[in-house]
């Protein structure tokens, strides 16, 4: 019972995340993770250092210390949450718990938050207002980005989408499909310790090194399910699908991460665009020119995308699963 009890909540989740969106970011308890990693992170670095060898000695110091605080955070989030799951679906009713499982993974995606994102960035281009595009732009890519044109804001706001489709969507209910609402949410810590201090700057590169190799292996296989993904939405919304399975065979590892270029490619091919990070990587080709008509196009794939992974990858897989009575060993029912 379990197992039908976890694919009714996710199908609650995915509903309720695409029509209400996340909570102020006040409230979010993403935003609360965000708080309390930043309140450790000045405390994982180590003294100002000059000379050479002390620094390649703080340098694996500060990685060690990346490391613990890691496998901490994920150890104690990871035990206290399912410990509490295991407890409540003894003692409490399988609607309650539907209702925690579906806002628990609530928790965890974030489609519609992606779509608010691109609609801003969307609506300041149609008034033309460059400046705020980048604004809105800069809020969620890593880039510099006050110096973009309308093309390259354009494309970054659809590479934003693509990789969405993988860290907001498809990667958070896969660990869902395999482990409950706790893989979900331990996937979450990962990828927010990566966006935060996954970086190679001088600051971040040896205190977020285990976080970023976390969240490249986290997503290794979401990211490739999310390209051949796309490529099934473009068949239903008739974009072009050949395309993009060419464009993804042949773009896929330009990018200098190992998994986005599958999404992005999938979706610069299926769109028929040049997607490009100025001197890092240029994917597909330009077929047509970019617009925001063709960023409306990548939000619906992504939200199909969404639907297509349910249907066609997570609910079978979790059913299987409850077959060979994976759910009843995690949640001792």
């Amino acid at each position: 019972m379990i197992g039908e009890h976890l694919i009714v909540a996710l199908l609650i989740a995915i509903a309720l995340d695409m029509t209400a969106g996340d909570p102020k970011n006040k409230y979010h308890p993403v935003r609360w993770l965000g708080n309390l990693i930043n309140y450790f992170v000045p405390h994982l670095k180590t003294k100002t250092i000059i000379d050479l060898h002390e620094a390649s000695r703080y340098a694996i110091i500060e990685k060690v210390k990346g490391t613990v605080f890691v496998f901490c955070l994920l150890g104690i989030f990871g035990v206290g949450l399912q410990l509490c799951l295991f407890i409540g679906s003894n003692l409490m009713g399988p609607v309650l718990m539907i209702i925690v499982y579906a806002i628990i993974l609530k928790i965890t995606i974030a489609i519609k938050g992606m779509e608010v994102h691109s609609v801003r960035i969307m609506n300041a281009l149609e008034q033309k207002d460059l400046d705020n595009a980048r604004l809105c732009l800069s809020m969620i890519v890593r880039r510099e980005t006050k110096n973009l044109d309308e093309q390259l804001i354009l494309s970054g706001t659809i590479e934003c989408i693509s990789e969405s489709t993988v860290d907001g969507v498809v990667s958070p209910i896969f660990f869902y499909s395999l482990f409950g609402p706790t893989g979900s949410f331990i996937f979450r810590i990962v990828n927010t310790l990566d966006s935060m201090i996954g970086y190679k700057d001088k600051y971040n590169e040896n205190i977020g090194w285990m976080s970023a190799k976390l969240d490249t292996i986290a997503n290794y296989i979401p990211s490739r399910l999310a390209g051949m993904l796309i490529v099934v939405s473009s068949l239903i919304i008739s974009t072009d699908w050949r395309n993009s399975i060419r464009t993804m065979r042949r773009d896929h590892n330009k990018t200098s991460s190992l998994n986005a270029g599958y999404p992005i490619s999938s979706m610069a091919g299926s769109l028929r665009v040049k997607l490009e990070k100025v001197d890092h990587y240029s994917v597909g080709e330009s077929y047509d020119p970019l617009s925001i008509e063709k960023c409306k196009r990548a939000i619906v794939i992504m939200k199909l995308t969404a639907i297509l992974s349910c249907f066609l990858i997570f609910i079978p897989l979790m059913s299987i699963l409850s077959a060979v009575g994976w759910w009843g060993l995690l949640f001792g029912s």
